[in-house]
This record gives structure tokens, sequence and C-alpha cells, in this order.
């Protein structure tokens, strides 16, 4: 097992901890996110709003993926079609 793969079978139990916090402390750690983004607005008299407002969109998009609130159900499948008919020979 490579180097990579090590890290990683060490890291897998720790990506459930965090995740199982994200889901049950999810709605203060969005809270949290939105008092900064504004204390940081403020501070900076909006110059930056669109950059803080994108930058506490990726936050909040990263903690539900890490929370796993847009992950389909069971019954969805879980296999994705692919992208297109493969590149003609």
């Amino acid at each position: 097992m490579g180097l990579l793969g090590n890290l990683k079978g060490r890291l897998d139990p720790a990506k459930g901890k965090v995740s199982g916090l994200a889901q049950q402390h999810g709605d203060k750690i969005q809270h949290g996110l939105d008092r900064a983004a504004r204390a940081v607005d403020q501070r900076t008299k909006g110059k930056y709003s669109d950059r803080i407002q994108a930058g506490t969109g990726k936050a909040k998009g990263a903690m539900d993926r890490l929370a796993h609130r847009n992950d389909p159900g069971p019954d969805a499948g879980g296999t994705m079609p692919p992208a297109g008919p493969p590149p003609a020979s």
C-alpha cells in the first residue's frame, strides 16, 4: 500500500466523525459563517461584498457536502451516466 493509500486509510475514521458533527451542528455552523461574513463585510465597508458572499456560499456548500445533505437516497441509483459517447478512433 502506498503512502497516499495509507494516509487515506488513517483519515477515514476522522472524516466520519467530522461528518457526524457537521450533521449535528449544521445550523450553528451556517449561522457562524453568516456572522463572520457580515463582520468582514462591515469592516471592509462593503468593498468586497461579492467576494465575501461567494466565499460564504462555497463554505456552506462544502459544509453541506461534508454533512452529506445533498447525497441521493439509497433508491436513487448511485451511478452517474457517462458524460458523452466515447471518442471515435
